[in-house]
């Protein structure tokens, strides 16, 4: 069974002074507000796609990655994943950098990063985003 999931942007203005607001409109979590000054500048405040994007293929890797593992016959017993999209003005999206530590009793650090790598490849995120560079930093707790 396919699952599509959807979410909603409403933008005022132009790109260099106007706004929006990006509604989830699926599972109804919230609106949240994006601009070009919170992307292409940062902000502790505004959310942009790009964290957004972090957000999904975080959450991606994770699931992936703890498939992986308990597949390997090793069940993580946590998985802590943070992605870093970067944006650059004028060229896009330039990379994703995953940063992973797991607690996984029983297994050796060889085995954890190319299970780690595998996964990095193989979520369905990391697929889709294809023509960007992908980085992985994987520790053992």
């Amino acid at each position: 069974m396919a699952v599509t999931s959807e979410a909603a942007t409403t933008w005022k203005g132009s790109l260099f002074e106007g706004s929006g607001e990006v509604t989830f409109t699926s599972s109804g979590i919230g609106t949240f507000d994006v601009n070009w000054k919170a992307r292409s500048e940062g902000s502790n405040s505004v959310t942009t796609p790009e964290e957004l994007l972090a957000g999904a293929h975080s959450a991606c890797f994770s699931m992936a990655l703890s498939n992986a593992l308990a597949e390997n016959g090793t069940p993580p017993e946590s998985v802590d994943a943070t992605a870093s999209v970067t944006f650059k003005p004028g060229t896009g999206i330039t990379g994703s950098h995953l940063n992973v530590n797991a607690v996984v009793p029983g297994l050796d650090a060889a085995t954890f990063e190319k299970i780690a790598n595998d996964a990095k490849a193989n979520c369905p995120v990391s697929q889709a985003l294809a023509g960007i560079d992908i980085t992985l930093e994987a520790t053992l707790a």
